[in-house]
């Protein structure tokens, strides 16, 4: 059984970082696609940042790009998103995903963190 917890979420000022943790069991986070989602109140839910198989590749969305990086460490099987420069704009629940091959659906989720950024 896959279970994905994610961990480090909490109240950050504008401009301040946070790292949250994404401890998997059930399968190998360097194996499999990893993604982090974020879902604002009153909001759809984003992709905010993937790690294609083996590492292969990064990505991020526009909003994000140049402040936040995936990573992952495999001893630990853990996915790790650091954010920083962060703005009010970024505060939602963050959680973390992961699927069975690069271009399918998302298969498996975390239950998700807070984060809230204050001006």
């Amino acid at each position: 059984q896959v279970q994905l917890v994610e961990s480090g979420g909490g109240l950050v000022q504008a401009g301040g970082s946070l790292r949250l943790s994404c401890a998997a069991s059930g399968l190998t986070v360097s194996t499999y696609p990893m993604a982090w989602f974020r879902q604002a109140p009153g909001k759809e839910r984003e992709f905010v940042a993937g790690a294609g198989r083996y590492g292969s590749t990064t990505y991020y969305a526009d909003s994000v790009k140049g402040r936040f990086t995936i990573s992952r460490d495999g001893a630990k099987n853990t996915v790790y998103l650091q954010m920083n420069s962060l703005k009010p704009e970024d505060t939602a629940v963050y959680a973390c995903a992961a699927r069975n091959s690069n271009s399918g659906p998302y298969n498996y989720w975390g239950q998700g963190t807070q984060v809230t950024v204050s001006s």
